[in-house]
């Protein structure tokens, strides 16, 4: 009896500690198997379009362009560090306006907001974009209207304070301000698409050898401007980066005053034509041209096309990649033209 009895301790005994361990086995899977639903292995397996940077977010939503005010008493503005692509081109005078185009970032606030432009809603377009501004001459506006424009005009929505804001540290007409995050829901009452639908530009790797001539220094003298009150990007060696300045001011952010950093710079030369008595212009951004291409401290003498709507370089026929990140185009016309508008310095010495 007594051997019958130990027998069956050492029986009980055994199926109680598998017991345990069966019990334990299948916490550990439970847990390891929640920790493979919280925390799931994250790929760079999508590119944002305009910078050419991987992300593993969905890259799905539309781009958004914003004409963005450069007069004087406009600046600093908001939004522009932002911004994946700046197209810079003349409006009236000596004074240019900016497109900003956003996708891979969305600011809080975009501006100053100012007026449309053929040329400026035409790139939008281009690029298949959101064209985002604040009034519009008649006939410009019957123009945006008879094209098919997908548009936001701050005249409609003025000072509404959920789309635009009329901010009271600024004057008109500097002083109306996008509400980034209403856009797509403003877009999408209005019965627009807010998809993506653009192609990615060509990018380089960003271990590749730039080819070109040092330029450390670049100088884009607009009408009436010289070295001192032009347009100027100076290398950052050290960020590998180009930074802006204007009338030898530092281009930055208005609360922040972050600078503004630039991983290409395109100039591209093209056809002015003034049109009308307020100095308005018509300007080709279809027939390419000769370029500038700045990159990672060096420049190239290349060409640029208008490819299904983006302005793009090209050398020997084949397009030159753009490095991954920011870029600011300048558009200058072919009169005085590219060499007598732009000047470049390799180290100290202009090049």
């Amino acid at each position: 009896m007594m051997i019958l009895l130990l027998l069956l301790v050492v029986l009980m005994s055994g199926c109680f500690n598998k017991g345990e361990e069966s019990q334990d086995t299948e916490n550990t899977n439970g847990k390891q198997d929640n920790l493979e639903e919280k925390d799931p292995i994250q790929t760079d397996d999508n590119t944002f379009p305009l910078t050419g940077e991987q992300t593993h977010e969905a890259v799905d939503h539309r781009i958004v362009g914003v004409m963005v005010n450069n007069h004087p008493a406009a600046r600093p503005q908001s939004g522009l560090s932002e911004a994946d692509i700046v197209f810079e081109i003349l409006a009236e005078g000596s004074t240019t306006r900016f497109l900003a185009l956003f996708q891979s970032e969305q600011p809080d606030v975009v501006g100053p907001v100012r007026s449309a432009r053929e040329y400026y809603f035409e790139l939008t377009k281009g690029m298949g974009g959101l064209y985002v501004y604040h009034g519009a001459a008649d006939v410009v506006q019957s123009i945006i209207d008879s094209r098919d424009i997908d548009y936001l005009n701050g005249s409609i929505y003025d000072n509404d304070g959920r789309l635009f804001k009329r901010e009271s540290f600024r004057q008109a007409p500097h002083n109306s301000y996008l509400q980034f995050g209403a856009v797509y829901d403003v877009a999408e009452s209005k019965g627009y698409g807010i998809d993506l639908a653009t192609d990615t530009l060509p990018f380089i790797d960003e271990s590749t050898d730039i080819d070109g001539d040092d330029a450390t220094r670049m100088v884009v003298m607009y009408q009436g401007k010289d070295e001192q009150t032009g347009v100027e990007y100076i290398y950052n060696e050290q960020s590998d980066v180009y930074e802006r300045y204007e009338n030898q001011e530092q281009t930055v952010e208005l609360h922040s005053e972050l600078p503004i950093e630039i991983d290409n710079v395109f100039v591209v030369e093209t056809s002015h034509e003034v049109i009308d008595e307020q100095g308005r212009r018509a300007i080709d951004i279809d027939s390419g041209g000769n370029a500038y291409l700045l990159q990672k401290g060096h420049v190239q003498a290349v060409e640029w096309t208008n490819d299904n709507g983006q302005i793009i370089p090209m050398k020997d026929g084949e397009p030159v990649g753009f490095t991954p990140g920011k870029t600011w185009v300048n558009f200058v016309p072919t009169n005085p033209g590219l060499e007598q508008s732009v000047k470049i310095w390799n180290g100290e010495k202009e090049g």
